[in-house]
């Protein structure tokens, strides 16, 4: 595997431009001539996410004690949308890399910590998320898919979780599962190197096909203690969560960051006829000037809140989320109308664009759930304490 001159992602005292300089020349060098690729014929880019961990794309929410830089969320969300602006399945999985190590940054295991995180935060071990039905669970969205039997050394795990991202062979990811006969949930790392566990690919998507996404069947798989995040896991959730949903915002960022790009190229010979449409470029560029300085000081008020979130954080939180969202899907459409008839072409990149933003407005913590979330966190603060 080709090595690049990248900043050491262990070094605590890298600048945020220097470790967006060394995800920026990864992605120019390696990454814009196969995003076709990775696009339309769903190609999982796997020399490139282990180059983006040479370059310290997933290495910035972890502390330098596990291999991180230290430079917090902001680094971590600058990485996804850096990525994201050239392509939103590679950014995706940034983002998916990303959210692991945040798993295992939060966990109060530490010995799992240690065995895994420096790995995962260079990239050397690809790992996932799998908490897409947790998160629409714990929302009163859907059933659990899990179910976790407390057994001796551990839990045997059982059931089916559809539409696991950044797979592989060997890869971690994240899961949740109710404990039998029991309120209680537990989080584990698992992969599919466990016994009774097997990976299927069993659908294919309009965009975002090429991000190693399987449904990840469970039968008697034995999770030892040595892998459990969390149990019982409610506070430890309440804990990811916040910065589980704000990292996305870095897709939603670089989406609407590349939209302003190609409607700025298309005004330079439809501009006479383009200053008619609603949505300029101008209009949502200075939109995503204000949804990046929200999110960035959103990041650093989480690294500065130790886990502690109130609801108030957490309801500014879901609210750039959603921001991230509707930008997305505005300046998607705003990118096809102002190409015209070329953006109509399969393959090209307004339309590549838009079927992107429609995944940034879909993917869990979709934007119904994120509504739903912020409606129940009003209604919390409207009710009198008793």
């Amino acid at each position: 595997m080709q090595t690049l001159q990248a900043t050491s992602p262990k070094n605590p005292t890298s600048s945020f431009q220097t470790a967006a300089d060394a995800v920026r020349d990864v992605v120019q060098q390696h990454l814009m001539p196969k995003v076709s690729d990775i696009d339309l014929n769903g190609e999982y880019p796997t020399e490139i996410l282990h180059l983006l961990g040479a370059a310290g794309a997933y290495a910035h929410a972890v502390t330098p004690k596990f291999g991180g830089t230290g430079l917090g969320l902001k680094g971590a969300i600058q990485s996804i949308e850096e990525v994201s602006k050239a392509c939103l399945s590679t950014g995706f999985m940034v983002w998916c890399q990303v959210a692991c190590t945040w798993y295992l940054q939060n966990t109060a295991n530490q010995a799992l910590a240690t065995q895994w995180l420096p790995d995962i935060a260079t990239g050397q071990k690809l790992a996932g998320t799998g908490l897409s039905n947790p998160m629409k669970h714990f929302a009163d969205i859907e059933k659990i898919a899990l179910t976790a039997e407390p057994v001796a050394g551990g839990f045997r795990v059982n059931g089916l979780l559809p539409w696991v991202s950044n797979l592989g062979p060997g890869h971690l990811f994240g899961v949740a599962a109710k404990i039998t006969d029991s309120d209680e949930y537990m989080m584990a790392v698992v992969s599919n190197d466990l016994d009774g566990m097997t990976l299927r690919c069993n659908a294919h998507f309009i965009a975002l096909e090429g991000t190693g996404t399987y449904s990840c069947v469970f039968r008697d798989v034995f999770v030892p203690d040595s892998m459990v995040l969390a149990a019982p896991c409610e506070d430890y959730v309440l804990r990811i969560r916040p910065g589980f949903i704000l990292t996305q915002v870095g897709m939603g960022l670089g989406l609407v960051d590349s939209c302003v790009e190609l409607m700025k190229r298309s005004n330079q010979r439809l501009g006479h006829v383009n200053r008619f449409l609603d949505d300029q470029a101008e209009d949502i560029e200075a939109d995503l000037r204000i949804a990046r300085d929200r999110t960035y000081a959103l990041a650093d008020r989480l690294d500065a809140s130790d886990g502690i979130i109130d609801h108030q954080l957490l309801r500014e939180v879901i609210q750039a989320r959603i921001m991230g969202s509707e930008l997305s899907l505005q300046a998607a459409q705003a990118t096809m109308l102002h190409a015209g008839a070329r953006a109509y072409v399969h393959g090209s990149a307004p339309e590549r664009k838009l079927r992107e933003a429609y995944f940034v407005a879909i993917v869990t913590p979709a934007l119904k759930h994120l509504k739903k979330m912020l409606f129940a966190l009003q209604e919390t603060a409207l009710t009198p304490a008793s």
